[in-house]
């Protein structure tokens, strides 16, 4: 599998002439980012950092992944229904990790005051590796589930044209007919315009919650693009501009700038740094109104690591969804084992195991947006740290998945044309609507894959170690 390419990895001259006409491609196709020194202007861009070519991926894992989507979008929004678990899930957690306490706080408050909305979006990312097992055959196993400003949307769904295009220059065109179609933003766009439409106000708005630094602002545009082909008005604000100029009518309608707000849509707010205290008032105030948020505040918590894990315990599945014991199944598949580090003789017991061989396993705080897991001897060092303490807590242990390494060429501004050993991860995206109690939309509707060298151990592409890429299915 490793080496489906390589007549083109061993010649370096072609490489050199291959490279160029993949860039090109990749700016005609609009696959950029702005760049770090300008980080929010358009004036000048680059290309987003993609593979050279597809990278191989095993047709049945890909498909396990895409089939399973539509169960994980019930089974999130099942848990973000229960008050009672996240309470006790996450109560040794908020303890010890003042981010989620906070988040927990606004989710506190709305459970007392009651929830004004009706009509709930999720636009979720399952996020996968291959697992090599001992007996040489590969599992799929999920790394996370994102509920929270999952991204690659947009750039996704103009990557395929890139390696077709490459794989033809390359006089390949059979190979170039095997990548998959992929429209992310489509799915996405449309999950959207289905909640926009169901608030029920043709006059009100999609607002896009964004950060201060936007570099990564062409994937937002592709799916506002969508959204504006509907006639459906779309605004971007930042969270101190909803404190700043937004306010709540007697309805708890929300209004920002004299629009009123149907769905409000997080592309930021998943980490500690994204709030000030004026922030955490525009969250509070946000969820307080009627408007369609995505996520609401229960849905950012169901995406939480510890939630992850605690989902992994005998039974647990099956409390959420009783009646689909085939859902289950496909989901506690995916499952790699996931370990409690709360106080008491579990915990314990995980901090001995995690001491003894550390390289078995990833360390992980309550954290999105790639880069903040622990790994190897740091683990030990953590641990040895915090193994006495309350905030061990805040962490959660993980098998380490270990993936077969594959060849590939990662393209990155300015960088050098050079070939890599890699490993890939596989994202599906899945949108769901509910309306009262009733599902009325539930897909998954795209995927994304992301590359990078096996001298990374963590991080994605906003990070700066992965690159875009598309599945090459064999």
């Amino acid at each position: 599998m490793s080496d489906l390419w390589g007549d083109v990895y061993s010649n370096a001259k072609l490489l050199e002439e291959i490279a160029p006409i993949a860039i090109d491609t990749a700016l005609l196709q609009g696959v950029v980012m702005r760049t770090k020194e300008s980080p929010n202007s358009s004036d000048v861009v680059n290309f987003a950092p993609f593979t050279l070519l597809p990278s191989p991926v095993p047709t049945a894992l890909f498909e396990q992944a895409k089939s399973v989507q539509g169960d994980f979008n019930l089974l999130v929004d099942c848990i973000s229904q229960n008050p009672s678990f996240l309470e006790n899930t996450l109560s040794s957690t908020i303890k010890v990790d003042d981010f989620i306490e906070q988040l927990f706080r606004i989710y506190r408050h709305m459970l007392n005051e009651g929830l004004a909305q009706t009509v709930f979006l999720g636009i979720n990312r399952s996020d996968y590796m291959f697992d090599c097992r001992a007996d040489g055959t590969t599992a799929l196993k999920q790394i996370e589930i994102n509920t929270i400003a999952a991204s690659f949307g947009g750039l996704s769904s103009q990557t395929p044209v890139i390696h077709q295009h490459v794989l033809k220059a390359l006089g390949k065109p059979e190979e170039a007919c095997k990548i998959l179609s992929n429209n992310p933003s489509l799915g996405i766009s449309r999950g959207i315009a289905k909640a926009w439409e169901l608030y029920g106000s043709e006059k009100a708005v999609v607002m896009f919650l964004v950060e201060n630094v936007q570099r990564n602002i062409f994937d937002h545009r592709y799916i506002e693009n969508e959204l504006w082909s509907s006639n459906i008005k779309v605004i971007r604000r930042r969270l101190t501009d909803v404190y700043e100029r937004g306010s709540l009518d007697e309805d708890k309608c929300l209004r920002v700038d004299g629009y009123e707000v149907a769905v409000a849509y997080f592309r930021t707010g998943y980490m500690p740094q994204d709030y000030s205290e004026q922030a955490w008032e525009a969250r509070l105030m946000i969820e307080r109104s009627r408007a369609v948020k995505c996520p609401d505040i229960a849905t950012q918590l169901v995406g939480t690591k510890k939630v992850q894990q605690e989902l992994s315990r005998p039974l647990v599945l099956e409390k959420f969804l009783p009646d689909q014991p085939e859902a289950v199944s496909r989901i506690r598949e995916t499952f790699a084992g996931l370990y409690s580090l709360d106080i008491g003789e579990e915990g314990d017991q995980t901090v001995k195991i995690a001491l003894e061989n550390p390289e078995q396993y990833v360390l992980k705080p309550q954290r999105e947006g790639g880069g903040n897991n622990i790994y190897g001897h740091e683990i030990k060092e953590v641990l040895e740290r915090v193994k006495n303490s309350k905030e061990r807590t805040s962490y959660i242990l993980m098998d380490k998945i270990k993936p077969q390494p594959v060849t590939n060429c990662l393209l990155r501004a300015n960088g050098k044309v050079q070939v890599s050993e890699c490993i890939s991860e596989l994202g599906m995206f899945g949108v769901y609507v509910r309306q009262g109690e009733e599902i009325v939309l539930n897909e998954c509707v795209g995927h994304l894959l992301r590359t990078k060298a096996t001298e990374h151990a963590d991080g994605g592409v906003a990070a700066g170690v992965a690159v875009l890429d598309n599945p090459y299915l064999v």
